[in-house]
Parts: C-alpha cells; structure tokens; sequence
C-alpha cells in the first residue's frame, strides 16, 4: 500500500508536471509543472490540518466531521471502517494522493493564462469544498453514495466520480470563465515537446497502477483484477483513439496515442474492480472513440479553449465510465452488495441482472456534474472579484515562467 501511495503521488510529479508541461508553450513550461507541483505541498498540509477528517470521518451524508482535525486518532493501528488489515496512517497518505492529483488535473484547462497566486487559493478551496464532500459521499462511512450502506450505492472503486468527473467538469467551467488564451483558436499554439510529454503519459499509466490496483487496499486476488483491467483498458484506448485518429487526420499522431492511454485509464478507474478483463477491454475502446470525438468535434462546435482537454479526456472519459461500471460490474469479480439467503453473491452491474445500478450510476454522475459545477462557479468569482484569476494580457504573452516565477525553463543562450 506504501509502494502503491507512491505510485500515485509519481503520477503528479512527474507524471502530471510532464505531460501537461511537454503541451504548453515553451514560455509556460515551468509555470505549467509549478501548478502541479504545488498541489504536492499545499494539498498535503490541508489533508493534515482538515482536510482527510471532512472527507472521511464520521459526519453527515454529504461531508465528514471534526474528529480527525490534525490526524487526531489517525495512528498505526487499523482502522476496521476502512481497511482492517493496514495502518491507518497508511490508508490516510494513500488517499492524499489522490486528493493530490485531482487539482491538479483541472489546470490543464486552463494552461498558460492564470495568476499562480489565484491558482492556489482556488485549488486549496475547491479541495476542501468541491472534493472533500465528494470523497465523504462516495468513500466515506455512512456517505450518500457510498457502495457499503449509503442511500444510493455508487460503484466507483477508484475515484471515476471522485476524481475524474469533478476535476473534469470544474476545468470545463474554469475554461469557460476564464475564456480564451489570447490569439485562441486563430494562432497555432502546438506542443513544444512531445518527447516530455510521451514520458510523463508514460508515468501516468504505471502510477495508475498503484491508483486503481492498490484501492483493493491489499496484496490480493482483487488487487490482481484491477491491475489487469487497467492496463487492457489503457492499451485498447491509445489503439482506438489512435486508428479514429488515423482515419479522420489520414496520420497516427504520439499525441493522440498518449491521450487514448489516459482516457482509457480514466474510463476505468470507476469499474477496475468490478469488471473481468474482456469488458475492460470494450471499455478502452469506447473510451478511445468517445474522448477523440469529445476533444475534437464536440470542442470544436461549442469553440471552448479547454487547454490541455481535462474536459474532453477526464469530465467526459470519467462520467462515461462511471456509467460503463453499471453495466459491466458482475458479482463474480467483486461481490460488493453480499449475499442473498440461499448464499448466492447478489448481482452488481447489468451484466449481472441488476439494471437498477445504471440508474445509482447515473445520479452519483448527476451529484458529481452538480457539485463541480455550482461549486467551481462560486470560488471561481470569490477568488477572481478578490485576487484576480487571469495574468494580464501582456504578462500572458511573455509567458508565465518569466511573469509568474521569474525563471526559465530553457536557457536559450547555452
């Protein structure tokens, strides 16, 4: 579990930092990485202080309590309510990292245009108002959504809703309050190095195993499952994106590639753990299909400037997996909901029979799309009427390595 926490925080820094920064500008590299890597600092000092006792002790059915303010009670000895045969201190670090990456991921909608000050503040507070409440809800005991006695049982084994789906809707409203980037969409802004980001997708999709086999919280035959899932899933993404790509553009591109393996590996996180390797598969290549069509029709259209696609591959790969898992999710990989009287696992996903939980699928979605995107709006006109969330527009042309950080991330006289 140690080793799979690891894995997770890898898939921030480096994973994140290199593959969002290898998709900027030159001019924004370091700025781009900075916003990542401060969600290592700053989310870690709030998960101590507050944070980790919203999101899981007990509390309400929508937000934890108090009592694990400071990690009070938060020692060595296993906690039964969440993993009986660990730490608790080690199922605390383990689940930062994902609170973590979820910030994170949303700056990539809005790349190359905002104050670092601004950023901050506005992740620090979605972390504590937009995810703390979704991770109680879906993760935390006596949660609304939560799979193990909550009013409507989600599966999200991984952090699909969670994750994904928040961190995905919320960047589609920052890039939608923030509008474009100046010169967007008349001025090529291409990649200025795809070799960076081919290593951080690279990152991301063996970080991913620590995310989505190490949620089975043990050295098991679950944990074994999720693992495969995962990566048959990335692998017949990058293949589907890659071929609709070939066949629209007439060329396979690295980037298309890379950007099929994250939405494979997203698609999946909600069903990692209840799904057998065949419907992973199917579900990669949906995925694939479905987030190219999102990040080049669809944007397209509607003419948003979702920076880096955090929309298109995350908020659209998230809630398509998330409702995916009701239907794949069967009780002989994961008898999650128990037995019925005769001893018989009862059904999970529709596979199984259970067509009800494509309905829980569907409203755990509809409370992730409504928290991200009420909640997002709100901090988004605090934080931007009290600090100001976007560079100046000659600060944005010089580039926020030099405007935000005074530094760059190449010396161009060497």
């Amino acid at each position: 579990m140690l080793v799979s926490a690891a894995l997770v925080l890898m898939m921030t820094g480096p994973g994140l930092a290199l593959f969002y920064g290898g998709l900027v500008r030159r001019k924004n590299m370091l700025g781009t990485m900075m916003q990542s890597f401060a969600m290592m600092g700053i989310i870690t000092m709030l998960w101590a202080i507050v944070e980790y006792s919203l999101a899981f002790s007990p509390g309400n059915s929508f937000l934890g309590g108090l009592h694990y303010v400071l990690l009070h009670g938060v020692g060595l000895d296993p906690n039964p309510a969440y993993a009986a045969t660990i730490p608790h201190q080690t199922y605390m670090v383990y689940q930062l990292m994902f609170a973590i990456i979820t910030p994170a991921l949303i700056t990539g909608a809005f790349a190359e245009r905002v104050r670092f000050s601004a950023l901050a503040v506005f992740l620090s507070l979605w972390s504590l108002l937009v995810y703390s409440p979704m991770a109680h809800m879906v993760w935390g005991v006596g949660g609304l959504l939560n799979v193990s006695g909550g009013r409507i049982p989600c599966l999200d084994f991984a952090g699909g809703t969670v994750v994904h789906v928040t961190s995905g809707v919320s960047a589609l409203v920052t890039a939608l309050y923030l509008g474009k980037r100046v010169g967007y969409p008349k001025t090529a802004m291409p990649p200025h190095s795809m070799v960076l980001s081919v290593v951080g997708a690279c990152m991301l999709w063996v970080g991913w195993f620590g995310f989505n086999a190490g949620s089975a919280l043990a050295a098991g035959t679950l944990a074994t499952s999720a693992f495969v899932a995962t990566h048959f899933a990335a692998a017949a993404a990058a293949v589907s994106w890659t071929v609709a790509e070939w066949l629209h553009n007439g060329k396979p591109t690295a980037l298309g590639a890379i950007s099929g393996a994250v939405a494979g590996l997203v698609a999946i996180t909600p069903a990692s753990g209840f799904v057998a390797p065949v419907p992973a598969l199917l579900i990669g290549l949906i995925a694939g299909v479905f987030c190219f069509q999102m990040v080049t029709r669809v944007k397209n259209f509607f003419g948003y400037d979702d920076s880096l696609d955090a929309f298109g591959v995350h908020g659209a790969g998230g809630t398509l997996g998330a409702l995916l898992t009701g239907i794949f999710a069967v009780a002989a990989i994961n008898p999650i909901f128990g037995k019925d009287a005769h001893g018989n696992p009862l059904p999970v996903g529709g596979l199984d029979g259970n067509w009800h939980q494509l309905l829980n699928q569907a409203t755990g979605v509809a409370i992730a799309w409504g928290i991200s995107i009420v909640g997002t709006l709100i901090l988004l006109v605090l934080v931007d009427k009290t600090i100001g969330m976007r560079v100046s527009e000659e600060d944005e042309m010089t580039g926020l390595d030099l405007s935000q950080h005074g530094e760059e991330a190449y010396d161009m006289g060497q």
